[in-house]
């Protein structure tokens, strides 16, 4: 299907939309390219840890959309929410390029900056992300909805676009390398800044073709003021609000309370991203759930179709969860233990790698919008969840493959770049099967008054998928490059992985500067260990030693023992109390001795889903009362 063919049937608002999403993605997926890599290069925090935080930051902006759809949808409007939104995300954008800038000579402010960053950037994404997705489903007059999943997967090729463009471009400038493999840590700052830049102009093309393009069939502007809202606007004998009774609230507010501890005290450990930010999230989705489904306004076949969009929602978890390991666990491999020489033998920077990802959506968006309008012609088209269903599957399959190639890789081999593109192949291919149907199904079984809320709830299982996400890119075992670094140290990783060998406290201290020792926070600060100062004391010394090697100039040595290591006595106590550990991650009580058995996790969890999915759908079918 062409592109101009594609125009001549939908309405030019669609584009409009489509133009603000593409570029508030380059915003976000150039962002997101660099975030990790920045995160442990620059602000010297763990692999692991990163994981968690990069979990976190994505759930926490699908979290958020829950909130932007209630103030839409009761006092704002999608439009001004819309506008909102697009606007702090570029000032976050502009905090992290200040955080970029500043961590060399403050690393406490820094982080301090990173963080107020990425609360922006949070709320900013939870007021315009549901809010878009809305509007694009309110385009079509009624008899058109079978348009929806055109419309949808052209909307998700607008929002692939913006995500190729800038995981080229963001990595290009903001993920610098010299000759010697050496990393500009300086240079993420310019990533961070053409993000901002790229929101402020999305933000700039909604604002001034809103009012002209963005209208209803009928001509009526879209995304008003809900006060503003009249009946015409709802379907024959639907209700126009909302009702919660003040029981629901309280029944609703009690179970957030209740699944929160309950969740905390599921999740091990000691940090706070995953024993706070991580409960929030699963609770918030089920409370949210619900509480919407106590709506008294409810009809019984209302109900049941918010019922297929919670399972659905539900089984999108898991996709998302193996998905997004592309900014984390799939970067970090990419950076430590991948050949990524390119055509002409071109060492492509490690956060590229996900440009994979946008080029096929791009690619192949078109082929199957076709793809599902030619079954539908001919009445052969599957429903949304045997859809999502072969996306789940197809997911398993990527990582199944990859697992095989990674095998018989040890310590020291390296994997194929080609094996991470043809990852990312399959991936896009589970992606179209999933993602932009998921969208199309929420906006035809959602009853109006629920349409951003429910948008809400369906991005809750993405802010779902997304900690799982960090959980699992967490239990990624140490690559080649910890290897080799503890080989320079004279340290024997995989023996004192294996419990051959007892490291001493000095072995520990290396360990966990390399990022392999896990340092129990509580312990260090009762024992007045400072292992962040050390750590970045270090840092800035091999950094001054390689500048000068570089210039070829003289190395002066302005640091003493005291800034860069600790003492004796305090060595011992870290051996003796346990202060810093090494092992293997685990889960579910296994060790995650490989690479191998890091992406079976995947495999196993996405095959299972797909299948028990398929399974459900006569039942779901019979549940959606007639919505294909």
């Amino acid at each position: 299907m062409s592109a101009e063919a594609a125009t001549s049937k939908h309405p030019k608002g669609l584009w409009v939309l489509f133009g603000t999403e593409m570029w508030e993605r380059f915003n976000f997926y150039g962002m997101r390219a660099i975030l990790t890599l920045f995160l442990v290069n620059s602000l010297m925090m763990k692999e692991d840890d990163t994981s968690l935080i990069y979990g976190a930051f994505l759930g926490l902006c699908y979290l958020t959309p829950m909130l932007g759809g209630f103030i839409s949808d009761r006092f704002l409007g999608n439009r001004n929410c819309i506008m909102l939104g697009g606007s702090m995300m570029a000032v976050g954008q502009l905090f992290l390029f200040a955080s970029a800038i500043t961590f060399s000579n403050n690393l406490e402010l820094a982080k301090t900056l990173m963080w107020i960053a990425l609360g922006i950037i949070i709320f900013g994404n939870g007021f315009f992300k549901p809010n878009i997705s809305s509007m694009v489903g309110s385009l079509y007059p009624k008899h058109e909805k079978s348009k929806l999943d055109s419309a949808f997967t052209i909307f998700y090729m607008g929002i692939n676009l913006g995500a190729l463009f800038s995981q080229w471009l963001c990595p290009l400038i903001g993920d610098v390398k010299d000759a010697g493999g050496v990393r500009d840590v300086h240079a993420f700052k310019w990533g961070f800044l053409a993000a901002a830049i790229a929101m402020i102009l999305g933000t700039a093309i909604f604002y001034f073709l809103k009012n002209k393009y963005v209208v209803t069939p009928d001509g009526k502007p879209l995304g008003g003021l809900p006060s503003k809202k009249e009946a015409s606007d709802f379907e024959e004998g639907e209700a126009e609000k909302a009702v919660f009774s003040t029981k629901s609230l309280v029944i609703a507010l009690v179970s957030f309370v209740a699944l929160f501890f309950a969740i905390r005290y599921l999740i091990a450990g000691t940090n706070i991203v995953k024993t706070v930010i991580y409960p929030i999230i699963y609770a918030s989705g089920l409370t949210l759930a619900g509480l919407i489904i106590s709506d008294t306004s409810l009809t019984k076949v209302e109900r049941q179709r918010i019922i297929v969009i919670y399972i659905v929602s539900f089984f999108v978890i898991f996709f998302w969860a193996a998905f997004e390991q592309a900014g984390s666990s799939l970067t970090f491999i990419a950076d430590n233990q991948t050949d990524r020489t390119f055509l002409f033998g071109w060492q492509m920077p490690a956060s590229m790698v996900q440009i994979f990802n946008g080029l096929f959506v791009v690619i192949l968006a078109f082929p199957f919008s076709w793809f599902w309008g030619k079954l539908a012609a001919k009445g052969m088209e599957p429903i949304s969840p045997v859809k999502q269903a072969f996306g789940l599957a197809l997911i398993a399959l990527s990582y199944f493959i990859i697992a095989h190639n990674v095998k018989d890789l040890g310590n020291s081999g390296l994997l194929g770049i080609k094996w991470l593109i043809l990852l990312y192949l399959i991936q896009t291919c589970g992606e179209l099967c999933l993602s932009p149907i998921g969208l199309s199904l929420v906006g035809k079984l959602s009853p109006k008054r629920f349409a951003s809320l429910l948008y809400g709830v369906f991005f809750l299982s993405n802010a779902a998928g997304y900690a799982l996400a960090g959980t699992l890119g967490a239990i990624l075992p140490p690559t080649g490059d910890k290897y080799s670094a503890a080989q320079k140290h004279n340290i024997e990783l995989q023996a004192v992985l294996d419990k051959k060998v007892k490291p001493d406290g000095h072995a520990l201290f290396t360990l966990a500067q390399i990022q392999v020792g896990s340092i129990n926070p509580k312990l260090a600060k009762e024992n007045n260990l400072d292992f962040e100062k050390k750590f970045a004391a270090i840092s800035k010394m091999e950094k001054e030693r390689a500048e000068a090697l570089k210039n070829k100039t003289e190395f002066v040595n302005n640091y003493t023992d005291q800034d860069t290591t600790f003492t004796a006595e305090q060595f011992k106590l870290i051996e003796e109390r346990q202060i810093v550990t090494v092992g293997y991650p685990k889960f579910m009580g296994f060790d995650i001795h490989n690479l191998y058995e890091f992406f079976m996790v995947f495999v196993i969890l996405c095959g299972v889903a797909a299948a028990v999915l398929f399974l459900l759908t006569p039942l779901l079918k019979k549940l959606m009362h007639g919505v294909r």
